[in-house]
């Protein structure tokens, strides 16, 4: 009885929460320079495709030809250690909301390594860097921006 309660709960509660927090992506969510932004949109074009026992990514031809070419991102720092800087940490396209639970899946987050560890913010920011787009990656990523930088940060 207690699941059935938190699940009718969370069913009131979560849509309001989203729309409280749009993702970067979202119009009501622009970012600085909207136009040099790479949207979530783009990087959601990809459809999983089974081989042999597995499923793989199937990026679509926009996003083949992102492989290794310098994007600006939008989103919320996910830290992967402890620590108030980050050099290494996951960019979400959605607010995390729960410490335990991933806020999507592979096409919403990208695994980030920077030139220079970056503060820990729970605001929105844009790094820019070179997008890996990752074919067969053991982590499960699909992207990986490297080499990137702070471009801004906090409420666009």
């Amino acid at each position: 009885m207690k699941r059935l309660l938190w699940g009718a709960a969370l069913s009131v509660v979560a849509p309001l929460v989203f729309a409280a927090n749009p993702a970067p992506g979202d119009e009501a969510f622009p970012a600085a320079d909207a136009k040099d932004i790479l949207p979530w949109k783009t990087l959601a074009q990809v459809e999983e495709v089974k081989l042999d026992d597995r499923l793989v990514p199937k990026f679509s031809a926009k996003i083949t030809a992102l492989d290794n070419k310098e994007v600006k991102l939008q989103g919320f720092m996910m830290p992967l250690e402890a620590g108030q800087k980050q050099k290494r940490f996951l960019l979400s396209a959605n607010v995390p909301s729960c410490p335990f639970c991933m806020p999507g899946g592979p096409d919403s987050l990208v695994e980030v390594l920077c030139r220079k560890p970056i503060a820990f913010n729970m605001e929105p920011i844009v790094i820019s860097g070179k997008l890996s787009v990752l074919k067969a990656d053991p982590t499960g990523l699909w992207y990986r921006v490297t080499d990137a930088v702070l471009v801004s940060e906090g409420r666009m």
